[in-house]
């Protein structure tokens, strides 16, 4: 089965930053080899960039100690290490930090960091805006801008890292997780996603594991099975019905891809195993998806999938559709699912003040009349 995009011309934006000058934040090794022998260095130079940028988080060739002056006035003449523009960074009352991110072109994204006790999640953005329309997502509003590229999606990374005062990248528990979960669907900007996450997992870089990493999608079954492959990273499925009707309503890519064929994809996923279980997103949306009928129908639906379900308080946007489900009510449907052997926690809405929460995700970015964004 093969993709069948309703648009077909990439609007990417270049490498090149506004001065014509190389940006090496999101090339990969062989890519950043070629372009430092280019201009006349030895191929070990490229490895030694590559540790500045990615382990120590360098953001000039001057910083860079193992690099001669006159090596470094070369490399500045030709490249830049360049991150995405922060316009307005803020901080919930409960930790968590959104930033509005901006690109040379204009278009604007947001990255988010939810800080745990043990753990620090940060919730990666794949596009500007985003080529579906889930009614339960602020982003779903708003029309596909273009995808983004691995450079841009390395960026962010590299800005909560920034941010956070977290080099050089060694473990820690300040940033220990990245997931997918940000603005678009990462399955239709696959290659920028693959190539991206690529040079997070690099062991000699931000050196993050697979298994601390999560895509999630709203089910674009073709790919779902190419990502266990060539990643391995945790799996997480945008649910949130177990019918098709409803489904094909809140999660319109469900008439393309219907739940039977979205969890036998599911069932087949290379890197799922009883320790690395996929995740089963579900809103909980008052008197829509919320009944005891649909927690029992969710036990059948998951059935001989390593699965966990995550139960997700809806939260408010403006205009909304939708209300969350009671507290009452979430706790029953988690209650039904537990008593079933399914591992169903309810996620702690965190963020909610600074619309940096799950689903209230969105900039000001629109398409420019007439453009049209390759799905990939």
């Amino acid at each position: 089965m093969t993709i069948q995009p309703d648009v077909t011309v990439d609007s990417r934006p270049p490498l090149a930053s506004t001065d014509g000058k190389l940006n090496l934040i999101g090339l990969s090794r062989e890519e950043l080899t070629a372009a430092v022998t280019k201009v006349g260095a030895e191929k070990f130079r490229s490895k030694q960039i590559w540790q500045w940028m990615y382990a120590r988080g360098a953001t000039d060739f001057s910083q860079m100690t193992t690099i001669s002056k006159t090596q470094a006035a070369t490399f500045a003449e030709h490249f830049t290490i360049e991150r995405p523009g922060i316009d307005r960074a803020l901080t919930s009352t409960d930790g968590t930090r959104k930033w509005l991110l901006s690109f040379k072109d204009g278009n604007k994204i947001e990255t988010v960091h939810i800080p745990e006790e043990e753990r620090g999640a940060l919730c990666v953005s794949s596009q500007v805006g985003c080529t579906l329309t889930c009614t339960f997502c602020h982003t779903g509003t708003m029309k596909l801008v273009r995808n983004l590229t691995a450079g841009e999606i390395v960026g962010q990374v590299l800005i909560a890292r920034d941010s956070l005062e977290q080099w050089p990248a060694t473990p820690d528990t300040t940033l220990t997780n990245i997931v997918m979960m940000g603005m678009g669907e990462p399955l239709y900007n696959y290659e920028q996603v693959k190539k991206a996450l690529l040079i997070v997992m690099d062991p000699e870089g931000l050196s993050l594991s697979k298994r601390r990493i999560t895509l999630s999608t709203s089910g674009v079954v073709p790919m779902i099975e190419k990502t266990g492959k060539e990643l391995g990273v945790n799996l997480a499925i945008s649910l949130h019905a177990v019918r098709d009707d409803l489904r094909n309503e809140i999660v319109p890519i469900n008439k393309k891809y219907p739940i039977q064929m979205l969890l036998e994809s599911c069932r087949n996923y290379p890197a799922a195993s009883n320790a690395r279980r996929i995740t089963f997103e579900y809103v909980m949306l008052k008197g829509v998806n919320d009944t005891d009928a649909d927690a029992h129908e969710l036990v059948k639906l998951l059935a001989g999938i390593h699965a966990k379900v995550n139960l997700i308080p809806f939260n408010p946007w403006p205009g909304a559709p939708y209300e969350c489900s009671s507290n009452n009510r979430i706790h029953k449907f988690a209650e039904i699912l537990n008593n079933a052997g399914l591992s169903s926690p309810v996620r702690k809405t965190r963020g909610q003040d600074i619309y940096a929460a799950c689903g209230q995700l969105k900039s000001d970015s629109e398409r420019k009349k007439g453009e049209k964004v390759k799905l990939h």
